[in-house]
């Protein structure tokens, strides 16, 4: 992994920093920036804020609830044992059956996106710093082209004072 970083100790110093580098020409998606401390009053800690994952939980649970409602009516209607002139399928105790698949289709789908999203199954090693555990903030590009990486470090260079550094 090839990467151009810097390490700051204020959050202002990385809003400009990271206007430098939107100046300079990269995407939003491409500026890592990462604090053991969340900073929510900058602009830039609100560059990941959409999700989708409300939606896909709630997918998740209609899936698990559609599936719950087959599975029990199903095997009610597989093995019709004698009622007593009362109906085969009875909905009354299937929904305890349905609720819990439900909420097993929210969970499953909620725990698969967050390993998505946030990278865990990851094969190459990501950008960290040590001093991150520290307080600093690092803010950096990993795999730069070889022609931006210049003004990279132009922008980097104007969170004053701050040590660029190579990987």
């Amino acid at each position: 992994m090839k990467a151009v970083y810097a390490l700051y100790a204020e959050a202002r110093d990385v809003q400009r920093v990271f206007h430098g580098l939107l100046a300079a020409g990269l995407p939003e998606r491409e500026i890592v920036i990462i604090s053991s401390d969340p900073i929510e009053e900058y602009e830039f800690s609100h560059r990941d804020h959409a999700t989708w994952m409300y939606w896909i939980a709630a997918g998740g649970g209609l899936i698990g609830l559609l599936a719950a409602t087959w599975l029990t009516r199903m095997t009610e209607l597989a093995w019709p044992l004698p009622t007593g002139n009362m109906p085969l399928v009875t909905w009354w105790p299937n929904i305890i059956v349905m609720f819990e698949m439900t909420m097993l289709g929210a969970i499953l789908a909620t725990v698969v996106t967050l390993l998505i999203t946030a990278g865990i199954p990851r094969r190459a090693a990501a950008l960290y710093d040590p001093e991150v555990s520290d307080g600093k903030i690092l803010v950096g590009v990993e795999n730069p082209q070889d022609d931006l990486i210049a003004k990279i470090e132009q922008a980097l260079a104007l969170g004053g004072g701050a040590d660029i550094k190579r990987v």
